[in-house]
């Protein structure tokens, strides 16, 4: 059997974990391939050989003309690597307003082009569909409706599940969590987890906290914990804590422990209000972007819901507070109304267990790593 050379092009910070993830399922099953790619040092410690050149993209909104024009370079550099390597496939994940356009390129070129963690045409961006069927050959994806639109568009669709089913800790509430991470083991302990770039932490991190002190006023024994994901300094959580003086814990890089050790979240809209639901902890949606974002986003968007966690579930879960709802007193008002109505905090709680059996199985990277294997063999 022929050795497999295949590359992986991620572009954000989870897009890094998730293929260096399925870098490790595709040497599982063959240990002989060559994996090249685009990504950081998740993808690098997994294997794969990166890309050299290339400069760095991590934007929110409306993008400015420094980054227009890195994105440009980024994308005449790989155009080049295309034109010159000899690979069996290109697999792409998430990261669609760059990894669409290169995905044009790399089809053009003569390359198997292959899609892991789909662009959410379900959401916005439904023009985008001709582009996929011109140039994707398979579509893998991890939210269960995702599947039955992409075969009604006629795109050939695989659904594998989520693979935050593998990473998810399963130490969900215990006293050993709150230990481990120097919290109280009784009393109320409220998570605040603002996003992982500086835009979400300086609009969202100042109401959140103080969103908190206001709900100290009903609960004095409550203790806060952030979660400060790797991707932001230590400094800018600082900035807004000392100015804020409100003790709290800053724990870094374990979200999912931060999760499991509190009664109630805080959340910036994304990927961590489903890791929330896989721990079962009742939470506040929250989110904010510049003006002109969100304007251009009421005119595209299609869903009725803007967090995933309430996406998947096909109804409103979880409470969304977004752009000007974005205040402590609002915050405070519906974390208050969950921790006071315990029948309503219950409730929530089995709606978060529903939306878990949803999201398929474990094993999410290797089944998306044998469909990879099966198109490249094909």
């Amino acid at each position: 059997m022929a050795r497999l050379s295949i590359m992986i092009v991620a572009g954000e910070a989870s897009g890094d974990l998730h293929g260096a993830s399925l870098a490790k399922a595709l040497q599982t099953l063959r240990p002989d391939i060559r994996l090249i790619g685009v990504g950081g040092r998740h993808m690098r410690t997994a294997g794969v050989e990166l890309v050299q050149g290339l400069h760095r993209l991590d934007v929110v909104g409306v993008p400015g003309p420094a980054i227009i024009w890195k994105g440009l370079a980024n994308a005449l550099t790989l155009k080049r690597f295309f034109r010159k390597e000899s690979l069996d496939g290109v697999v792409f994940v998430d990261n669609p307003s760059m990894n669409l356009r290169l995905a044009r390129i790399a089809a053009k070129l003569g390359h198997r082009v292959i899609y892991y963690i789909a662009p959410q045409i379900w959401a916005w961006g439904r023009h985008r569909i001709n582009l996929i069927k011109r140039v994707v050959r398979r579509m893998i994806v991890i939210l269960p409706f995702e599947e039955p639109l992409y075969r009604e568009a006629d795109v050939p669709c695989s659904f594998v599940g989520h693979p935050l089913l593998d990473d998810v800790v399963h130490c969900h509430g215990t006293a050993h969590v709150r230990r481990a991470l120097g919290l109280p083991a009784q009393g109320l302990v409220l998570g605040v987890l603002p996003g992982s770039r500086r835009s979400e932490i300086e609009s969202l991190l100042p109401a959140m906290l103080e969103a908190v002190g206001r709900i100290r006023e009903s609960f004095p024994d409550l203790h806060c914990v952030i979660a400060r994901a790797p991707t932001v300094a230590a400094e800018w959580v600082n900035e807004v804590i000392d100015e804020k003086t409100l003790p709290v814990t800053v724990v870094s890089n374990q979200p999912e422990e931060v999760m499991a050790a509190a009664d109630l979240l805080l959340v910036a809209s994304g990927t961590a209000t489903l890791q929330a639901a896989l721990v079962g902890t009742p939470m506040i949606l929250t989110y904010r972007v510049s003006w002109l974002t969100y304007l251009l986003a009421k005119m595209i968007v299609t869903v009725e819901h803007v967090g995933l966690v309430n996406l998947v579930a096909g109804h409103a879960v979880v409470p969304e507070l977004l752009q000007s709802e974005v205040t402590a007193e609002r915050l405070s008002a519906e974390a208050l109304r969950l921790l006071k109505d315990r029948t309503r905090y219950d409730h929530m709680r089995e709606a978060l267990g529903e939306i878990r059996s949803k999201l398929g199985s474990p094993g999410a990277s290797l089944r998306a790593a044998e469909v990879i294997l099966a198109e490249c063999e094909a």
